[in-house]
Order: C-alpha cells, then structure tokens, then sequence
C-alpha cells in the first residue's frame, strides 16, 4: 500500500502514465488526456497535489525526439480532466497561443450538474472578476468584470442532475464553474462554487470533451476527443450516456 501511495512522485512511472494520455501528435503539437485531480504546472500556490508531483514534471517524456519538451498552450483547473494542448517547440507554441487567445480553436466541456436548467439550450453572459486578493484565482460574478460567455445545452438528464454540453466563447478562469453556479446549477463536485464541501462529493465533474484546432492553414482542422474519466461515468449514465 505504501509502494502505492508514493508511486505518483517516481517521475518513471508518471512518464509512463502521461505517454499513454497521449491522445494527438504531430509536429507541432500534442494533446493529451489531462487526469483530474492534479495541477498542470507549478506555481506559488495550490500548484501540486498531495505526493507532491505537477503535470509538466512528466513532459520530459513526451519529447519524441525533439531537443526540448513541450509546453503547456493553455491551461486547465487541477480538477478538470480531458483535452489539453501542448505546443512542441517556440514557433508553434507561440501561434497556438494566438489561436486560443482570438477564441479561434473550439472548446466543448462536459459537465454534471445540480438541478439543471428548464430549456434545453442557452447562453449564459455574466462578467467575472477575482472574488478577493486572499482567495487568488477564484471568480465571482461582476457586473464590472470581465465579459465572460458561456454556450451550453442539454444533452441528457437524470435524477436531481443534468448532464450539459459546455462551449466557453471567452476563456475566463474558472468561467464555466461560476457561471453554472450563478445559474443556479453548480456542477457536481465543486467544492469552491457548488456544494462539494457540504455533500462530500470526491470530484469535480467537469472534463473537456472535445477540442478542434486549426493549426494549419493547409489542412482541416485537428478534431481531439478525450475519454470520459472514471468518475464521471455513474452519473453521466443515469443522465442517459450509452459509454463512448
């Protein structure tokens, strides 16, 4: 039980791990299946999970014969899993960075939540700015924030719960959380805007489906769908998924 425990801080069996993740490759960039759960990156605060260990710890693996690991091109919450993008060298970084910052590359988020909408489909506009200087990347509602808009849509229900189809048109920081809560169906397992704390759900049920990038302008886009996570299967079965 112990080998176990501390077997996610030996950087040979995280390598192992995030090599099978490996979801697209091509020469300019990877997108892999990003598990919940664990930081993407290090930083000042809240950066690692508890053995200690940060997603790009692992991306020395994921060179494939370049002379330089690839970087992050975007981000997700430690809790989200699914389609995350990493640019293989500086040029290609650089314009996968453009394209996620001109809202150019598709984003489709599958999320759980409480309760649920009464229409099928919507748009959600609420603006969003920092909750407050302590609380560091947490969001709150602001009608003198940032514009922030969210599409989704019903893609089945169940119990007490709906599962949606999310596309964010901005890219705030935790835009798709918040805004689901203001609405007044937190997604399940949200122990900072839902009710995760009180309930004791494990996990965030959010993870990012789908991800299309059009990195090439002579060739269609890249189309990339991840797994759905272990965790979210139970409930995205009583909401009426049938599995891959």
């Amino acid at each position: 039980m112990t080998k176990a425990t501390n077997s996610a801080a030996d950087p040979k069996v995280a390598a192992d791990d995030i090599l099978s993740r490996v979801l697209h490759r091509d020469g300019l960039m990877l997108i892999i299946d990003k598990p919940a759960g664990i930081p993407v990156h290090r930083g000042p605060r809240n950066s690692r999970d508890k053995s200690g260990v940060a997603l790009e710890d692992s991306f020395e693996a994921l060179r494939f014969g370049l002379p330089r690991p690839p970087v992050l091109a975007h981000r997700l919450d430690r809790d989200t899993s699914g389609c995350l993008v990493l640019g293989r060298h500086r040029k290609a970084t650089a314009s996968l960075g453009l394209l996620f910052k001109h809202g150019k590359i598709g984003k489709t988020y599958w999320a759980v939540v409480e309760g649920g909408p009464d229409t099928d489909q919507g748009v959600i506009e609420i603006p969003l700015g920092r909750l407050n200087e302590e609380r560091g990347w947490w969001q709150k509602p602001d009608p003198n924030g940032l514009p922030a808009t969210t599409s989704w849509r019903v893609l089945g229900r169940g119990p007490g719960m709906t599962w949606l189809a999310l596309e964010p048109v901005t890219g705030r920081t935790h835009q798709l959380r918040v805004h689901c809560a203001a609405k007044g169906w937190p997604i399940i397992g949200d122990s900072i805007y839902g009710t995760a704390a009180r309930t004791g759900d494990p996990m965030l049920h959010l993870h990012a489906r789908e991800i299309v990038v059009p990195i090439s302008k002579n060739k269609p886009p890249v189309k990339v769908t991840a797994p759905v996570p272990p965790h979210m299967r139970d409930r995205l079965g009583d909401c009426g998924w049938k599995g891959e």
